[in-house]
């Protein structure tokens, strides 16, 4: 069975930055459908019960739960076109300004032609062996979205005393969860010299309930015979490898690995699309346009996002890129200026700017610093901050006056104040 539709705008994912994009296009007049090979709409928020959703978006304090169903009020309300417990297994670009789509469907095998794909699939978490702990395979290790999902969604206990792997904003959150369902929470455990996640996360959760924290320190092995019953942890160099003698152990029945995130891009991969090894996600200009031309990427397809309500003005964006290409017939032919990462800076989304309108830059520090100044010296432009932690993504809004100061590239750097 085969059926054939055009759309303007074919969007990859359900959740966050797949809903805006859709809903954006349709409110700029464009003909949206909307893939998700989940069975439900609205991504990972939806079985996210705490709040800290939409605060800068909706203006609200919002659960996950309460954002979804906002989101997906709006997108019932505009009657867009969608799929679930759908996939795209392949997309080839026939001219510059068409692209066939072949996805398969509970209803058959639909083959779409569109001009535009946006691109925006999500993440994958990163499991025990992307860390490299060792040890027993015993029952009672999972990732932090999966003790999340059984928990507020399937109601299911996973455990009584809890070990947690890495200080992500998910492994927090759950580390509070578990300690409001009565579960003892021993450790988390964290290699780096700071937290992963974001500073409220931090105290909300960790030390508003007392769960010990520790830094420079990994868990190095596993042991267990049909469930976990203790882990070997120990305290780490500069170089993040273990110390010998310093080694201690936590028993416990539960590992929780909370090691963040990776951008999940399996079909722009096998299309060759340009990574950036800092982001993980696909290399992209200033309408988020990726290096295929008409394929766009918004939200954690594109970079690890800590705010939802970042994911959700990508989406927005991405679709007004979609919707410049479709326009214009493309994007306007311009020589891009490269976004270059100078003292402190390890990583920047978009990578390159057009100087055709104002740019939302996005950006992650190396390492914490106080009294600082966010800096491009190119177009003169110097931000002063009171302090940046790698956890907590830096927004910049560069002017299309400012961005066309600079003929080249455009150098953003940290220096103390």
């Amino acid at each position: 069975m085969s059926m054939q539709d055009d759309y303007d705008v074919l969007v990859i994912g359900g959740g966050p930055g797949g809903l805006s994009a859709a809903i954006k296009a349709k409110e700029l007049g464009l003909r949206p459908l909307l893939i998700e090979n989940r069975e439900i709409l609205g991504g990972i928020p939806l079985q996210c019960i705490h709040t800290g959703f939409g605060i800068h978006y909706f203006k609200e304090d919002l659960t996950g739960t309460e954002l979804t169903y906002r989101l997906l009020d709006k997108f019932e309300e505009l009657d867009i076109d969608y799929y679930t417990g759908a996939h795209v297994t392949d997309f080839a670009s026939v001219s510059y300004l068409e692209k066939k789509v072949r996805v398969i469907t509970a209803k058959g095998i639909l083959d779409i032609t569109t001009p535009t794909i946006i691109y925006a699939a999500g993440a994958r978490e990163r499991h025990a062996f992307d860390i490299r702990i060792t040890g027993d395979r015993s029952a009672g290790i999972y990732t932090a979205g999966e003790a999340q999902t059984m928990m507020d969604v399937e109601g299911i206990m996973p455990g009584r005393e809890i070990v947690i792997v890495g200080s992500g904003d998910v492994g927090l959150i759950m580390a509070r969860r578990f300690a409001l369902e009565g579960a003892k929470v021993k450790a988390v455990i964290e290699t780096m010299p700071y937290p992963g996640g974001l500073l409220r996360n931090v105290v909300q959760c960790l030390y508003d309930h007392n769960i010990p924290l520790h830094l420079n320190t990994s868990v190095t092995r596993v042991i267990g015979k049909k469930r976990v019953e203790k882990v070997i942890i120990s305290q780490v160099d500069g170089d993040l490898r273990p110390v010998p003698g310093t080694e201690g152990e936590i028993e416990c029945d539960t590992i929780i690995i909370a090691a963040g995130l990776r951008p999940y891009l399996p079909l722009l991969e096998s299309k060759d699309v340009i990574i950036d090894p800092a982001t993980g996600g696909p290399v992209v200009n200033d309408y988020l346009e990726t290096s295929i031309p008409g394929v766009f990427a918004s939200g954690n397809a594109l970079v690890i996002n800590d705010l939802v309500d970042h994911v959700l003005e990508q989406g927005e964006r991405a679709a007004e890129g979609a919707y410049t290409f479709i326009k214009n017939k493309g994007l306007p032919t311009v020589r891009f200026k490269r976004m270059i990462k100078g003292k402190n800076i390890r990583l920047i989304v978009p990578q390159y700017l057009s100087g055709d309108k104002d740019a939302i830059i996005y950006a992650r520090v190396i390492k914490p610093m106080r009294d600082i100044a966010v800096c491009f010296p190119e177009i003169e432009k110097k931000i002063n901050l009171p302090a940046v932690r790698p956890a907590e993504m830096i927004k910049v809004k560069l002017g299309k006056n400012e961005i066309t100061r600079s003929k080249n590239g455009i150098r953003m750097e940290l220096v103390h104040l």
